[in-house]
C-alpha cells in the first residue's frame, strides 16, 4: 500500500461505499496528506483491506478521475494530479485538537462532535450559544 492513505468505511453512515472513498481521498488532499504525484492504493490493496467489491473501488477512482483529481497510469497505478490543500495553520490545528479533547472530556462522542461541527459550518450555532 502507498502508506499515504488508508480507507475506512462506516456502514451506518448512509453514504455509498464508493463515495466514502471519494470523500476520504478529497479530505486527505485538503489536509495535505495526499498531493500531486502520490499514488493511491491499488484496487486490489483496498479490496484486501476492506473486503469490498473491486468495482466499488474502481467506481470511486473513476469518479475522482472525472473530477480531475487523479490520473490512472496503466501498469503503475492511480496518481493524484493536483492539490486541494491550502497552507496549514498550526495554531488553528492545535486549537481544534484542544477543542476536540475538551468535547471528549465533557462526555461528547464522535457523532455529537460531528453534529456540533456541522451545525457550526452551516451557521446553525450562534455566538451566544458558543460563548
Amino acid at each position: 500500500m502507498s502508506g499515504l492513505i488508508e480507507f475506512s468505511l462506516d456502514k451506518r453512515s448512509g453514504v455509498a461505499t464508493y463515495m466514502q472513498i471519494v470523500q476520504q481521498v478529497e479530505q486527505a488532499m485538503r489536509l495535505g496528506r495526499l498531493g500531486p504525484g502520490d499514488r493511491l492504493p491499488t484496487a486490489a490493496e483496498v479490496v484486501g483491506r476492506l473486503a469490498i467489491n473491486p468495482n466499488t473501488v474502481l467506481r470511486a477512482y473513476r469518479e475522482l478521475e472525472s473530477r480531475g483529481l487523479v490520473e490512472p497510469r496503466p501498469g503503475l497505478g492511480t496518481f493524484v494530479q493536483r492539490s486541494l490543500g491550502r497552507p496549514r495553520d498550526p495554531a488553528l490545528e492545535r486549537g481544534l485538537v484542544s477543542w476536540v479533547r475538551e468535547a471528549r472530556a465533557a462526555g461528547l462522542g464522535p457523532e455529537d462532535i460531528r453534529a456540533l461541527v456541522e451545525s457550526a459550518l452551516s451557521g446553525g450555532l450562534t455566538e451566544e450559544a458558543t460563548a
